[in-house]
């Protein structure tokens, strides 16, 4: 396993288990279990993906320890909108069955993101987090948070992969000590469709999808992908015992369109 360390000292797995769209009853619980029988120690859910239940169940039955896991969750826009981001983890934490998170963000720049982020504060200040991030935050919504004199997210998650890079946006977070992670690291699968990963992929013995997750890990990003099949929960893992060269990396850097696979920032309307 590959580490990245947060500003603050924490450090936080490079290769995470997501769990967006997994159903909470016949899907979460397993897959967690898989996934860290796999490896994996850090687990990424959400208010919002209404899974936390059986992301806790899944903990309980893989025997872990609570200690050895990174779990993060996310408060979602209305409770930023509304003001009422701490009750949001407190019954993230109820759901999750557990006393602290690791990492919590605020998933979206929506309306009350300052307030919110005031709160996620207090809540890291008070020990109750490890580590507060955001979701989804463009340089400008960083810099609001800048000027209005708060400290810096340790955290910002991005859709981030080969055809939206985001260049611009990881440069400013790495100047301001902010560690990216990237949602849908595999290209909701468009990837299978890039001729180059597949030819990457033969020269290494590898699959594609562990190129592109590979391509992140070099890329200093931190990556969540998911899936509820338990090969590919094994295959997703399995990516810390290779590296790409430069031919690699200047074929995937020729992938880059920009274009996004969900909602641009500005543009939400949950």
């Amino acid at each position: 396993m590959l580490y990245a360390t947060l500003r603050n000292k924490v450090e936080i797995p490079m290769i995470g288990f997501g769990v967006w769209k997994v159903d909470n009853e016949t899907e979460a619980p397993a897959a967690v279990v898989e996934a860290i029988k796999t490896g994996y120690r850090h687990i990424d859910t959400a208010a919002i993906y209404k899974n936390e239940e059986g992301v806790a169940k899944g903990i309980h039955l893989s025997g872990v320890d609570r200690s050895e896991l990174f779990i993060t969750s996310k408060i979602w826009n209305d409770d930023i909108r509304e003001g009422k981001t701490k009750e949001a983890f407190e019954d993230s934490l109820k759901r999750l069955q557990t006393d602290y998170l690791d990492l919590c963000l605020l998933h979206w720049p929506v309306d009350g993101f300052v307030d919110a982020w005031k709160d996620l504060i207090d809540l890291y200040e008070a020990g109750k987090i490890k580590a507060i991030g955001v979701s989804n935050f463009k340089e400008h919504h960083l810099e609001t948070l800048k000027e209005a004199g708060l400290m810096a997210p340790l955290i910002n998650q991005v859709e981030l992969h080969p055809q939206l890079p985001q260049p611009d946006l990881l440069d400013y977070c790495q100047d301001e000590g902010i560690q990216i992670e990237a949602w849908s690291p595999l290209m909701q699968g468009k990837f299978l469709d890039i001729p180059a990963f597949s030819e990457i992929a033969e020269k290494h013995g590898k699959t594609p999808a562990q190129i592109v997750l590979r391509w992140h890990l070099e890329s200093g990003h931190v990556a969540l992908p998911k899936s509820v099949t338990p090969h590919r929960i094994r295959e997703n893992f399995d990516v810390f015992d290779f590296s790409l060269d430069a031919d690699d990396l200047a074929k995937i850097d020729q992938v880059a369109t920009r274009e996004r696979l969900g909602p641009d920032p500005d543009e939400i309307d949950f």
